[in-house]
């Protein structure tokens, strides 16, 4: 079947009614909430009558302390009940997260860091002694070749020129 499309008159009539709706429901409910408030205060706080003795003032400010006292109980503990019952709910839902098995593990990325770098980022400021990889290492002795014995130290003849720009060699006599 073709549906047919609606007209934009026909749309914002029937968006403009909608808000109407909305509105006047909203405003029903704001007035449920302000009775349900009033019937709960004539309920639960009576009339404060003062009265004109200072032993009966002394005693009315007794009485509403330890109603002030209880009323803070009730809250602790409501808010004690409300955190543990948060917690559960967390836990139940991890468990359900790991029920279903769609976690997926994160790819590990090869990080580039020097052996002084681990060892600060996992013992932290206690780490003091610097490490050096090669220190242990064995050392071994070079075997020179009679090939370079003959060629000579390539850094006499720098070092020997180096001076005025590679002129000092010319002003050197044999000796």
């Amino acid at each position: 079947m073709a549906e047919k499309k609606m007209s934009l008159s026909r749309k914002n009539q029937l968006k403009s009614l909608l808000v109407q709706i909305g509105e006047a429901l909203l405003e029903e409910e704001a007035q449920e909430a302000e009775r349900e408030e009033l019937t709960y205060m004539e309920e639960n706080c009576p009339g404060l009558s003062i009265p004109g003795s200072m032993q009966e003032l002394q005693e009315l400010c007794r009485k509403l302390n330890k109603e002030i006292d209880l009323v803070d109980e009730e809250r602790y503990d409501v808010n004690i009940k409300v955190l543990n019952s948060n917690k559960d709910v967390d836990n139940l839902k991890l468990t359900v997260h790991d029920l279903k098995g769609k976690f997926k593990k994160p790819v590990l990325r090869r990080v580039r860091m020097s052996a002084e770098a681990m060892l600060t980022a996992l013992l932290g400021s206690k780490h003091k002694v610097s490490m050096d990889l090669r220190a242990n290492l064995k050392h071994c002795k070079k075997e020179v070749k009679e090939e370079d014995k003959q060629i000579g130290d390539w850094r006499k003849n720098i070092e020997g020129k180096a001076g005025m720009g590679g002129r000092m060699k010319m002003f050197e006599t044999d000796s």
